[in-house]
């Protein structure tokens, strides 16, 4: 890619990864990624916003030759994680007399992570100010969003928040700024899940502090630009405190079908009582899609087999994971199957503390499911239906 414009003194200088799968050897991309940097060009001083990962320095490196760019005064690193920062020590060689900005914090970490030599920095606090001439740069500490380092910038005069990792999309596109909504909706919302979940009490404080800043446009550092911020900052809102939907998601796995019969069974009896159900076979992979589902979930059952005395390690996995993640899920339950007997639900439950859910009894069998386990199951979905109506979901 080019340097492309986003405004008469923006230019995007970022990289596209098409082909990236796999994100901190954990998330996936179905949808590839971008690593997005931009030049912010003042009357007196050029700044630089972020850099790319290190595996498109290259390339990156190549663009910045193509649009001659061959002073930068200021290096802004919004965030010290390597797909922003990594391309930093190339950046300070080739502009030997830029200045690194970026909070206290980070200071540490990128001489850490990076090697950088400790009098290339410009610490700045909370709310100081940078002045290209024109154009004022103004920056914003924004700790655990989703590091303890990241820092927002806005450019004044242009009323432009670069927020690095917030409001962005894990999303490879040749569009500059959102063009088909719909697609950025689920990329962002799986972007959120993955990633900013976890820190979902801090993104409210923000989210509270930005309302305050004239924003005409968000320059994110993955995904496509936004040059309606209302549509990501409405999206986020609703993810970190509005209401949650009346759905139950279905993480299980079924070895030899038993475990199946019942799941199969407990989402025919919830979408009778009018509940949306979401099922994810394990499996099948995509985790992701998992976390995406959990966001606004009212409720999730895991479904296991027995597996050596223990729920099967998938599903303990996805346990591992809700707890990470820290959905704002309000009720929980587990179903499954035993051959002799096993220890399923206590190793569960002992796997999500982070949790603060209404715990409905589980329904565990052993082989094939009776009529019995069945009508259990049916019970289950009941209590379900009944707790979402009282907390007006349904």
């Amino acid at each position: 890619m080019r340097a492309r414009k986003v405004t008469d003194k923006v230019m995007w200088v970022g990289s596209v990864d098409w082909d990236r799968q796999l994100f901190d050897e954990l998330i996936p991309l179905p949808d590839g990624t971008s690593y997005n940097a931009y030049v912010v060009a003042g009357s007196e001083k050029t700044a630089l916003i972020d850099t790319v990962d290190p595996t498109k320095t290259g390339e990156w490196c190549g663009l910045l030759d193509a649009m001659q760019l061959s002073k930068v005064d200021y290096l802004v690193a919004s965030h010290a994680e390597q797909d922003h920062a990594g391309s930093i020590p190339f950046a300070l060689e080739r502009y030997p007399d830029a200045k690194l900005v970026c909070t206290p914090k980070a200071k540490g970490l990128l001489m850490d992570l990076l090697h950088v030599d400790e009098g290339r920095f410009v610490v700045v606090e909370d709310g100081e100010t940078l002045s290209l001439g024109d154009l004022t740069l103004e920056f914003i500490h924004a700790p655990w969003v989703h590091w303890p380092e990241t820092m927002l910038t806005y450019l004044r005069e242009q009323k432009v928040l670069f927020p690095c990792d917030l409001f962005g999309s894990h999303l490879a596109t040749s569009d500059l700024f959102v063009s088909d909504p719909a697609r950025v909706y689920r990329a962002a919302k799986r972007y959120y899940a993955e990633i900013m979940m976890p820190f979902k009490s801090n993104i409210v404080k923000h989210l509270e502090r930005l309302s305050g800043y004239d924003i005409q446009m968000i320059a994110p550092s993955h995904g496509p630009l936004h040059d309606n911020p209302q549509f990501i900052m409405d999206m986020y809102r609703d993810w970190v405190s509005g209401p949650l939907a009346n759905k139950v998601v279905i993480p299980y796995v079924s070895m030899h079908g038993s475990t199946q019969v019942i799941v199969d069974r407990l989402i025919a009896s919830l979408a009778e009582q009018g509940v949306r159900v979401v099922p994810h076979k394990l499996s099948g992979g995509d985790t992701g899609r998992l976390a995406m589902e959990l966001v606004d979930a009212a409720t999730v059952v895991l479904g296991t087999p027995t597996v050596l005395a223990g729920p099967h390690p998938l599903v303990a996995y996805a346990a591992i994971l809700a707890n990470a993640l820290r959905p704002r899920v309000m009720f929980a339950s587990i179903v499954g199957s035993y051959g002799w007997g096993g220890k399923a639900v206590e190793q569960l439950l002992a796997l999500v503390p982070n949790l603060k859910v209404e715990l409905f009894d589980p329904v565990l069998f052993k082989g094939l499911p009776s009529e019995a386990d069945l009508k259990a199951i049916d019970e289950l979905a009941g209590q379900i239906a009944e707790k979402h109506r009282g907390a007006g979901l349904v």
